[in-house]
């Protein structure tokens, strides 16, 4: 058996073994322990909110693995199959809004009272048939998004018709406390990143925001702080709070 003790990388913590925490309690712990990746069942997604879900996941920049559970397609009437496809379709918008890698199935089983195990797979086949497109569609939205959820809670557009490539064109100030480098199609494709100024003025484009971070932020720091002493420059990027707006007067 591999030895994990010292390489959390592999290890993805199922809401199901710390059954009696939240999403926050299980995102948070997951952090505190090096652990930068979770499977969360839907109960406890839902009950944090799906939309604020996706905020708290992104901010402590956790992988979702998989999101539990949908499926149960069959059904002893039309009625049944119809609410189960119904549901499967809020577990694919789920999944997607918290950047979930898969979406795992619990197919379901003989209808009550049926022992016609063939169609029982019929239905299955079917509802799987009738999901596809729509999953699809999900799946081109989540990979391929419009906006760019900013750390300051904006949401900035995308150009993905820029020459260099998809382009984020973004204030400085609404990354603080990113240590990722913002992609799309589920982290594969690096956004060229356009760093502004305060008065939305080019400042740096980069493709490795950790590593400016790391280095040129320095030199920008020292420019900027002086033109626009208003907003904030700290020393740390990393460990400073992201804002959209500038200082309150007579700090």
């Amino acid at each position: 058996m591999r030895d994990l003790s010292h390489d959390r990388s592999l290890l993805s913590i199922n809401s199901t073994t710390v059954k009696p925490w939240s999403l926050k309690q299980l995102v948070e712990g997951c952090a505190r322990a090096g652990i930068s990746a979770i499977s969360p069942w839907r109960d406890i997604v839902q009950a944090c909110g799906v939309q604020r879900a996706g905020k708290l996941i992104r901010s402590h920049n956790m992988t979702v693995t998989g999101l539990c559970r949908g499926g149960m397609f069959t059904a002893s009437d039309e009625g049944g199959r119809r609410a189960a496809l119904d549901d499967n379709r809020r577990a694919i918008d789920e999944a997607a809004e918290i950047g979930a890698q898969c979406l795992v199935l619990v197919v379901g089983g003989l209808p009550k009272g049926s022992r016609d195990i063939v169609d029982a797979r019929s239905q299955v086949r079917d509802a799987l048939a009738a999901l596809l497109p729509y999953g699809l569609r999900r799946r081109l939205d989540a990979e391929a998004p419009t906006h760019f959820e900013a750390p300051s809670g904006s949401r900035i557009p995308i150009d993905y018709e820029a020459q260099e490539g998809p382009k984020l064109a973004i204030r400085v100030q609404e990354l603080f406390g990113l240590a990722r480098h913002p992609t799309i199609a589920g982290g594969r494709v690096a956004l060229v990143v356009e760093l502004l100024s305060p008065a939305h003025r080019p400042v740096q484009v980069t493709r490795d925001l950790p590593g400016f971070w790391r280095g040129s932020y320095a030199a920008v720091r020292a420019e900027m702080r002086g033109r626009y002493p208003r907003h904030p420059w700290p020393d740390d990027p990393l460990s400073a709070p992201p804002t959209r707006r500038a200082k309150p007067r007579g700090t």
